[in-house]
């Protein structure tokens, strides 16, 4: 298992962005949680195996129809907690 946290950039906010992320997430046996930041960003917590990882992430770039991400940052955790199943917060 893997933990992945990305940060995602361009319009990710009120264009059902974190309910995308759920949805992809619990399809791909993902667990974590997603976050508007005050930013205008949204913040991706992410734990399963590489290739689910890897999967999920070809999907948060590409977002819900309404979305334009700009740029995801990944930057792999060493220490995790590990939620029981995929949050929006």
């Amino acid at each position: 298992m893997e933990c992945w946290l990305m940060k995602v950039y361009g319009r990710v906010q009120g264009v059902g962005f974190r309910y995308f992320t759920q949805t992809e997430a619990l399809t791909l046996n993902i667990n974590g949680w997603a976050k508007n930041e005050d930013d205008g960003t949204v913040t991706v917590y992410a734990i399963g195996t590489a290739s689910s990882l890897e999967a999920f992430l070809t999907k948060v770039e590409t977002g819900p129809p309404f979305a334009k991400v700009k740029k995801v940052t990944v930057n792999k955790q060493e220490e995790w907690t590990n939620p029981s199943t995929f949050q929006i917060r």
